[in-house]
């Protein structure tokens, strides 16, 4: 099932920062990087200050459309930090 052009449709998103799955609107011509953007906001309840810090796992280039993904309505994401963190 595809969505039309513009059409809305809803997407998964696990932040692991927040450990929250938030569901996110897009449409096919939202970008990765917007997805990442709004996905951010919704789990950590503030605008990222520091969106470059973390990556949408598996993709390579946020400048994709996620039409151009072959994402579906409730298909899953990962927004993770870009770097790994030191446990202590």
């Amino acid at each position: 099932m595809s969505a039309a052009v513009g059409e809305r449709f809803p997407v998964r998103v696990m932040v692991t920062d927040a450990w929250d799955n938030v569901n996110v609107q897009v449409d096919g011509t939202t970008t990765v990087a917007q997805l990442k953007r709004d996905a951010l906001r919704a789990a950590l309840k503030q605008p990222p200050l520091h969106e470059r810090e973390y990556v949408v796992k598996f993709v390579l280039d946020e400048s994709q459309t996620v039409r151009a993904l072959g994402a579906v309505a409730n298909a899953p994401f990962i927004v993770l930090p870009a770097r790994r963190r030191p446990v202590r």
